[in-house]
């Protein structure tokens, strides 16, 4: 069966190149980069190496830059780090309801065990945050936001850079979940004004394991993870050397993808898949915000069929997508972003996430195209003959 991979905002395949540069970390230079005899010295220097490819990719000063396991941790890290760094101060955040998981749950654990108050931002229809609001929710006692740059279901791009500078006018650090932007929007620490950035390795064809956390200079922080001394003492561990190089090359080659136009090959392929679906299949409407979206990204409603089904009955064709994310996957309740979103139940019910990477071509375009027409106007039928 060939096979059709359209789920890049859950996982990207590591890149060939970055799979060399990681493995004479596991052969030949396995030592602890935090000893100082011969065995790691390697090590620590391939560490530097790759958090300066990292920083570069984001504009930010390696002393400000640490690495985690992942998006998740960095995001706990963020909100926690802040919130117990500042409880003195006060004990109000500001979060939107269309974060990812890692943002909202941590929120909720804030809530309910450490006495703070958190404002979860609507959005209106096409997932879009209103800065009116958004400058109005802000109070004296408020000592972080935590907006994403883009949605990883729907792929709206937010406008952090605004947000930043209304947080700011009231002293209020301002943290952004970059997660799935990483790669495929330019992104800029000073440009956007954040105070802290979240980041991983395997949205850019790079490791799972990788991530790191953005912290701006004098940012007050309380670290998650203690004992050893290891990354300043932000977050302390045996380094994952092996994934930390693995990022820091696949942050090499994302820079270079990205200024050859990569992204604006990805997003010609995303709008002739959207098109194509709009034209072959009717009844199918777009979700978010087209005007302002991740290159690769596309959630699409087709009404009358149930989204699950339909990804199920794709995979079995060997097609990947997905309903969301990836992180929520299992779950029984209908994707909270799009509950945001005020979507009616049979546009809920039916939504897809095609998510376009470097592999994809035309002809994989255009066969999904055929697939999909072909399985939604079966699945159709079938429901059509079941209610009748």
């Amino acid at each position: 069966m060939n096979r059709i991979y359209m789920d890049h905002n859950a996982t990207t395949p590591v890149d060939p190149e970055v799979r060399g540069a990681m493995w004479p970390f596991y052969e030949q230079e396995w030592g602890n980069a935090s000893s100082i005899h011969w065995a790691g010295k390697a090590p620590i220097d391939a560490i530097d190496t790759a958090r300066e490819a990292v920083c570069s990719l984001i504009n930010a000063r390696p002393r400000d830059l640490f690495f985690t396991s992942g998006g998740t941790e960095s995001d706990n890290s963020a909100l926690l780090g802040v919130a117990f760094a500042l409880k003195e101060r006060g004990r109000h955040l500001v979060t939107s309801a269309i974060e990812h998981k890692a943002i909202l749950d941590t929120a909720d654990c804030l809530e309910s065990l450490h006495g703070f108050e958190v404002t979860r931002l609507g959005v209106d229809s096409k997932g879009r945050h209103d800065l009116d609001a958004f400058r109005a929710s802000l109070r004296d006692d408020t000592v972080l936001v935590s907006v994403m740059l883009a949605n990883n279901e729907i792929g709206n791009v937010n406008p952090i850079r605004a947000m930043a500078e209304i947080a700011h006018e009231r002293g209020i650090l301002v943290h952004c979940d970059a997660v799935n932007a990483l790669g495929k929007v330019p992104i800029d620490v000073e440009e956007m004004g954040v105070d802290l950035l979240s980041i991983s390795a395997h949205k850019i064809y790079g490791p799972k394991g990788a991530g790191a956390l953005y912290v701006r200079k004098k940012t007050p922080f309380e670290p998650l993870i203690r004992g050893g001394g290891q990354e300043r003492g932000r977050r302390c561990g045996t380094y994952n050397t092996v994934g930390i190089v693995g990022f820091g090359k696949a942050a090499e080659l994302c820079a270079e993808q990205m200024a050859s136009g990569s992204n604006a090959a990805v997003a010609s392929l995303r709008d002739r898949l959207e098109e194509g679906l709009l034209e072959r299949v009717g009844d199918v409407e777009i979700n978010g915000d087209p005007s302002s979206r991740l290159p690769n990204t596309t959630n699409l409603s087709f009404s009358g069929v149930d989204g699950e089904g339909l990804v199920l009955n794709l995979d079995l064709k060997g097609i990947a997508i997905s309903t969301g994310s990836a992180c929520t996957s299992g779950s029984l309740d209908p994707s909270h972003v799009l509950v945001a979103l005020d979507k009616d139940p049979v546009w809920l019910e039916a939504a897809i996430r095609f998510s376009l990477g470097q592999s994809n071509t035309e002809e994989q375009v255009d066969h999904v195209i055929d697939v999909v027409a072909t399985e939604v106007a079966r699945l159709r039928q079938i429901q059509q003959s079941a209610s009748a």
